[in-house]
């Protein structure tokens, strides 16, 4: 809960014209009217104090204000046409350039203060350039002669982004030694650079006058006429979230213009809105997100959704403290609080806040609910002008008279001694005494910032003084006063403990010291204090906490620990508390990253050990029930595991210890706001209001050495509470929400009294009884949690009240134990609940089984919160339904429990139908689809109310069940209406047949052609001796065998046999014995048998009847279930006229297949795979090398047929998968060839496969050249693989010479063919000694080249030598050698050796081309040198293959570009 203090702004003698906050700077400032006709724009703080040297005064009046949006400047415009920038951090004045020649009304910053616009009511508009101090640019950088008065002036916002922080993270991970963040800093650097450079840095801006007009001015100054209104604009506004300009006009016509790139705008919408105009500018502002906020003088707010096109009114309120007739003039909306500000003219400031339900229920509520109007705070004067500003949020209003600054704190409170003491108001407190029940109101001289209460004594202070109050029954008096600039002050029989740096003061109540605790400079400053019992315990900003005894007359240290040794990420201690005995002491810590902590810290003193409870897990740090679920848990241990998860992904905000019991603590646990969408999506919640987990709960606890901290139990913070105040056997202490529904169970002193006591749940009937008692349930309550029952249950032994046993189980409830709970109601002699709990034991879940105890002791928020839990939402719905909860019973229905949603809407009909509610039951009905017999019986006493809901509804069953009842009282005419409506055409047809209406029924039954109404009336013409009429509407009703039978009655046989071949086999049959008995109509027979399945009979027939073309088309409808004869005959049939592929088809049905096979080779009769696999006999035949032998039989054929394809099939089929890879090689598929190779894994098969591939063009694709490789290696074929690497050799040295990879397949050649074992020893013996002669020739050339490049001379007598080899050709070409040598002569210029090697070499190859073994330009040079002219076989023709450069292709092999073939 908060209050506004309220700082009246000592302002200048005179009249505020205008008040301006900075965005983010403590800085308010105002600009005064002089009574002397000056002006002046004075800075002042937070607290409404006058700033010294920050006044700009002037001999005219300040016309328009505008403040920096990052500095603390501000720029000001006067009547006399000066513009003045004021630097609060330099203390100076900047004057810009005096361009204006009248007053400047008109005067605004870009978003990032480098540019500012000014305009005068002349007209001129002019856009300047502002440095880093506010200093404006003498040049502008526009300036625009208008005709009309600028009113308004807003700039484009610039888009939102992280670079900064992005490039500061990359900074810092790149001075840690991150290369790649060096590089991603340099590269991200440049980028933002770049995109802020081509933003335009949000220079262009929107400007709006009287006159209508709306102008554009962009990035370069250039002016642009964008949009013209009928009438003076208002208010300009830019939606940023969805790129739309807003413009309002004086009689309040708005019109919303998407903004193109290029500044233009494209009105979208146009909408007048309600109220009366005002003058004031703080009269239209944003709400929100597109929501707009209108003040228009009356008593009410009027917003406009604009993204949703809906509008609602926020209304004062006299509750609140308002009063009727009062008028709000302006409002301010503050973002980060979603708080709407509205000053009135009665002095008062009325502030709704934003509160919208969450989850599912937020999406049905009103808008209008929303927002929650808070009190009212009282000021003076009619509040004309009402802003919100700084970081803070602080809150100035403007009366023309007084200016006020508001700020907002939050309301200190205190209980000790069953004493609350609560803050109402800026200086007003409540006192409630509820061990006397007495009630006080406290008014006091200061703004209230903090109170502290004993049990005799108070005191309040606010950071510059300290009142002190005696507390008696009758009167609350103040004991003494003193200054103090104390934020933390307590209280301890007469003396009063206040702060300073450094130390503690002990003070008397006029402010005495009796008492310096000075405290080390390690230790800190202290930042909260509190006493509990006798002891003080001091928390200082470095960490530590300090225990004091102060029973003696002087404190005395007992004990300190430093906690940021404890907590590696503890930033401050936010409060720090000792128990009863002073033995423990708890805390609160905030993070280093400004989090809360999520843990509550207990320090042992005697010990000096540290424990710990975790809110964000729901355990403490000797729990051992781990937060998973497991199969294997007992029902205690589920349900301390259950008991965790309800307070889980929380963080304590404050805690209290019992002042009695000192293992008990009781704490405020807030849900975290990271986790409050994860909390939201767990398995046991479900996203309504209210099965969403309670943002606040009061936790209990319980702590000793021995058991660590225990959860015993927790409870939703009810919604008529802000916080908790206190703790105190056997009560809670709550402040109340002002304007909330309060708590029922609740004990208040006043009406108007914020703070009233709840007992504990554990205690409820124990608030008067003795000290033994209360003891007696807190140690039942104690050993309950740690699972002690005998100590439990002796702890109660003495305790015989009904009451205290019915507690007990509604603590059951909270500890899950139904064991416990199970004895309590046997001493309750609750019959029905025992019974109930025995049930509810089918029950597999735990929670189910608790919520029903919960139900049966009245708790209904705990059943319904456990079958939540559960996720059981099929008993949650009988619960809502059993507790008249029906909203909330259809709600889970809908969203959870669907298979049970038509009941429950059934259900609910009954509800409202026994209370009488008809209208409220029919649509229930109607949604449990039970109305077509509900609705009509409770109803059916009210015949007019019947009719009118039948009329009404849409369903046929309705109208056709009225219908019948209208024509069982003879209604006829009604009933037809009512058949009509329902379209029944069998009962309108049935009406008028009852009526002798024929031809209507007639005229139904063909327009609709309903099949019902038609058989109805067929047999209607049949009694009336109508046949054909009768046998048309048979037909109509698919009555075929009806109408045939008609037909046959009256020898209508040319209808009979079109209704026959309509009709089922059996109507075929039946028709065809009826035309087999005339021989004129054998022919009709035959078809009829054939289309009604009775081929032996039809082909009989067609045989005796030699209907050849009817043979022919039952055959090929004859399968293996016909007679074999009859197959056999239609075969011969089939073959005596030639058409030999039916033939087949019939002798492989009647599975002939030697026969079929047979006559497929005589006359050639294709077999199609359709044959073939028809011919194929089942692999489960146990028959197997009859099936095998038929299958290479039609393999045999099919490869005879060139189908390779399927010879191969049927090949593999039968095993033979040799002669499979012939069919397939036959077909030269290369790529199904590689694939059976793979899959046959037969040597034969390799070698076949790698012969085949070694006919293709295995050069150009090194894929085949690894298949054969691969085949040949597989296959063993070593000599085959030898010879393919010598070719392999030899197409190196033809087409590429590249005689280093010859001599690798070479040698990988003599390796194969080593291994090899051939049958002719001799014959391989032979084929190595020649392989290796080879071998060494082309090592011999390869050495030669090799040594040129150190020694050619060398090369060339190795040259010379190789030519006298015998036989070189085989290994090394001639050609190569000779021009290896006649381009190192030509190189040497030795032209005639080189000439010489040519003639040679062509004496030695007389047919040799020059040119394929020497460069043509070295031959040129030769042939020029010698002055030889060139000839044929030198290169100078044209050469017969190609002319060009040869292109030389790498081949992928299995060899090593390195070291040759491997």
């Amino acid at each position: 809960m908060a209050v506004y203090f309220d700082h009246r702004v000592q302002t200048v003698a005179g009249s505020q014209v205008d008040i301006a906050w900075h965005d983010t700077q403590l800085l308010l400032a105002v600009a005064t009217r002089t009574e002397g006709g000056g002006g002046t724009v004075q800075l002042y703080n937070e607290e409404g104090e006058e700033l010294e040297n920050a006044c700009v005064q002037r001999s005219c009046g300040s016309s328009s204000l505008s403040w920096h949006p990052l500095k603390p400047i501000f720029a000001s415009g006067w009547e006399s046409g000066q513009v003045l920038v004021w630097n609060d951090e330099s203390k100076e004045v900047h004057e810009a350039p005096n361009l204006h020649k009248s007053e400047v009304c008109l005067i605004t910053w870009n978003d990032r203060g480098t540019r500012i616009v000014t305009a005068d009511k002349a007209g001129l508009i002019i856009v300047w350039k502002a440095d880093t101090k506010g200093r404006i640019n003498p040049t502008p950088v526009c300036q625009h002669e208008n005709q009309q008065k600028p009113r308004q002036c807003i700039f484009k916002p610039t888009p939102q982004d992280n670079s900064e922080s992005e490039i500061a993270a990359l900074a810092r991970a790149a001075v840690r030694g991150d290369e790649r963040a060096l590089d991603m800093f340099s590269w991200r650097k440049e980028l933002i650079k770049s995109s802020k450079t081509n933003a335009g840095d949000g220079f262009s801006c929107y400007i709006a006058g009287a006159d209508g007009d709306v102008i554009y001015i962009d990035e370069k100054g250039n002016v642009f006429n964008m949009h013209k209104c009928e009438e003076p604009v208002k208010k300009l506004l830019y939606n940023e979230h969805r790129n739309i300009l807003v413009i309002i006009t004086d009689s309040l016509m708005l019109s919303q213009h998407t903004v193109m790139s290029d500044g233009k705008l494209q009105e979208t919408m146009k909408v007048k809105l309600s109220g009366k105009p005002t003058d004031t500018d703080c009269a239209i502002v944003w709400a929100g997100k597109g929501l707009l906020a209108t003040a228009s003088g009356d008593c009410t707010v009027r917003m406009w959704d604009l993204d949703k096109d809906d509008n609602f009114v926020l209304a004062l309120d006299p509750q609140s403290g308002f009063e009727t007739g009062e008028c709000v003039n302006c409002v301010s909306y503050c973002k980060n609080k979603e708080i709407l500000a509205g000053g009135t003219d009665r002095g008062r400031v009325a502030f709704w806040k934003y509160s919208p339900n969450r989850g599912l229920m937020a999406r049905k509520q009103e808008s209008e609910t929303k927002w929650k109007l808070q009190k009212a705070s009282n000021l003076e004067g009619n509040i004309l002008q009402i802003k919100w500003g700084t970081k803070k949020n602080l809150l100035a209003t403007n009366t023309i008279n007084l200016v006020t600054v508001l700020n907002e704190q939050l309301m200190s409170g205190h209980m000790k001694d069953e004493i609350c003491v609560v803050q109402t108001g800026p200086n007003t407190l409540s006192v409630d005494m509820f061990a006397n029940k007495t009630h006080h109101n406290v008014n006091t001289d200061i703004h209230v910032k903090g109170v502290y209460v004993s049990k005799e004594h108070m005191v309040i202070w606010n950071g510059r003084k300290a009142v002190v109050y005696e507390i008696g029954q009758q009167a609350i008096r103040a004991s003494g006063t003193f200054s103090t600039e104390s934020s933390v002050v307590c209280l301890y029989e007469q003396n009063v403990y206040t702060t300073e740096p450094g130390k503690i003061q002990v003070r008397t109540f006029q402010g005495t010291v009796k008492q310096l605790i000075s405290l080390n400079d390690d230790d800190g400053e202290p930042v909260t204090m509190e006493i509990c019992n006798k002891c003080l315990v001091v928390a200082t900003s470095s960490g530590f906490v300090k225990v004091y005894d102060i029973s003696r007359r002087e404190a005395k240290l007992t004990c300190s620990k430093n906690f940021a040794e404890i907590i590696p990420e503890l930033k401050i201690i936010k409060s720090a508390k000792a128990n009863s005995t002073g033995t423990r002491v708890s805390l609160i810590v905030e993070k280093t990253d400004g989090t809360p902590d999520s843990k509550l810290y207990i320090w042992d003193v005697d010990m000096d050990s540290i424990q710990y409870f975790d809110f964000a897990t729901g355990q403490g740090d000797q729990d051992d029930v781990l937060l998973t679920n497991n199969e294997d848990m007992n029902d205690v241990e589920r349900g301390r595991l259950e008991a965790a998860q309800d307070v889980a992904m929380r963080y304590p905000s404050k805690f209290y210890w019992d002042p009695m019991e000192p293992k008990l603590i009781v704490c405020e646990a807030v849900l975290a706001p990271d986790n409050e969408n994860a909390a939201q999506t767990k398995k046991k919640k479900i996203s309504t209001l209210n099965n969403l987990p309670p943002e606040v709960m009061v936790v209990s606890l319980f702590t000793t050495l021995d058991f660590g901290v225990m959860l015993q139990g927790g409870i939703p913070l009810h919604s008529g509470y802000s916080s908790m105040l206190g703790a105190g056997i056997p009560y809670l202490y709550f402040v109340k929400k002002p304007g909330e529904k309060h708590d029922e169970d609740a004990d208040t002193l006043a009406f108007d009294s914020p703070s009233s006591r709840k007992v504990m749940r554990d205690f409820v009937g124990l608030e008067d009884s003795d000290k033994n008692s209360r003891d007696g349930m807190m140690n039942f309550s104690f050993y309950l949690t740690i699972g002690n029952m005998d100590e439990a249950f002796k702890a109660i032994k003495l305790i015989k009240s009904e009451s205290v046993w019915e507690n007990m189980a509604t603590m059951c409830v909270k500890t899950r134990r139904l064991d416990v709970a199970k004895v309590c109601l046997g001493n309750m002699g609750h019959a029905r609940g025992a019974r109930a709990l025995r049930e509810a034991e089918k029950e597999p879940e735990l929670d189910a089984r608790v919520a029903m105890l919960a139900i049966q002791l009245g708790l209904l928020e705990d059943a319904e919160r456990l079958y939540k839990n559960c996720g059981r939402y099929d008993l949650l719905n009988q619960f809502y339904q059993a507790s008249g909860q029906w909203a909330k019973a259809m709600e889970t229905a809908e969203l959870h429990d669907r298979i049970h949603l038509r009941t429950t809407y059934y259900n609910y009909a009954k509800h409202l139908e026994s209370k009488g509610d008809m209208n409220g039951a029919i649509p229930n009905y109607e949604k449990s689809d039970t109305h077509r017999f509900e609705v009509p019986r409770m109803l059916f006493d009210e015949p007019q109310a019947l009719k009118a809901y039948i009329m009404k509804t849409k369903d046929k069953s309705l109208k056709k069940w009225w219908a019948q009842y209208m024509e069982s009282t003879s209604e006829m005419e009604t009933a037809l209406q009512f058949y009509e409506m329902a379209q029944d055409y069998l009962s309108l047809v049935r009406v008028y047949c009852y009526c002798n209406n024929l031809e209507k029924a007639s005229e139904i039954a063909s327009q609709t052609g309903d099949r019902a109404a038609c058989y109805h009336l067929a047999r209607q013409y049949e009694n009336a001796e109508d046949y054909k009429s009768s046998i048309h509407f048979f037909t109509r009703a698919q009555a075929y065998s009806q109408a045939i039978r008609l037909c046959k009655e009256n020898n209508m046989e040319d209808q009979l046999m079109n209704l026959a071949l309509m009709s089922n086999s059996a109507d075929m049959i039946d028709a065809a014995q009826y035309y087999e008995s005339s021989p004129q109509t054998m022919d009709k027979a035959v078809m009829l048998y054939h289309k009604g399945g009775h081929f032996s009979k039809a082909l009989e027939l067609a045989f005796d009847t030699q209907q050849f073309a009817a043979l022919q088309l039952i055959a090929e409808d004859l399968d293996e279930k016909t007679d074999p004869m009859l197959l056999n005959r239609c075969a011969d049939f089939f073959m005596e006229h030639g058409q030999y592929d039916k033939a087949v088809d019939l002798l492989v049905v009647a599975k002939k297949f030697t026969e079929a096979l047979d006559l497929c080779m005589q006359q050639g009769v294709n077999i199609t795979e359709k044959l073939a696999e028809k011919m194929t006999i089942s692999k489960d035949d146990p028959n197997n090398d009859l099936r095998n032998k038929l299958l290479e039989r039609v393999a045999d054929i099919c490869f005879q047929q060139g189908s390779y394809h399927l010879a191969t099939k049927k090949y593999t089929q039968a095993g033979n998968k040799a002669k499979a890879m012939k069919a397939l090689l036959k077909s030269g598929d290369t790529e199904k060839i590689i694939f059976f190779a793979g899959v046959s894994r037969q040597k034969e098969i390799y070698v076949m496969a790698a012969n085949y591939l070694q006919s293709l063009d295995w050069r150009k694709d090194p894929e085949i050249m690894k298949n054969i490789i691969g085949f040949y290696t597989r296959g063993r074929a070593l000599d085959s693989l030898s010879g393919f690497y010598d070719a392999c050799a030899q197409v190196e040295i033809d087409e590429y010479q590249n005689y280093d990879k010859a001599l690798g397949a070479l040698s990988e050649a003599y390796k194969c063919l080593s291994k090899a074992k051939l049958k002719n020893a001799s014959q391989q013996e032979e084929k190595l000694a020649a392989l290796k002669h080879r071998i060494n020739l082309v090592k011999k050339f390869v050495q030669a080249r090799r040594v040129y490049d150190e020694d050619p001379e060398e090369a060339m007598k190795q040259c010379q030598v190789l030519l006298e080899e015998q036989d070189l050709d085989s290994a090394v070409r001639v050609g190569d050698v000779y021009g290896m040598m006649i381009e190192h002569y030509a190189r040497q210029e030795t032209y005639k050796k080189a000439y010489a090697c040519m003639e040679e070499m062509r004496s030695r190859i007389p047919t040799v081309n020059m040119a394929f073994y020497v460069n043509m330009r070295t031959i040129e040079a030769i042939h020029r040198s010698l002055d030889i002219p060139l000839g044929r076989g030198m290169g100078a023709e044209k050469k017969d293959e190609d002319d060009g450069d040869e292109v030389e292709e790498e081949v992928q092999e299995e060899y090593d570009d390195d070291n040759g073939y491997c």
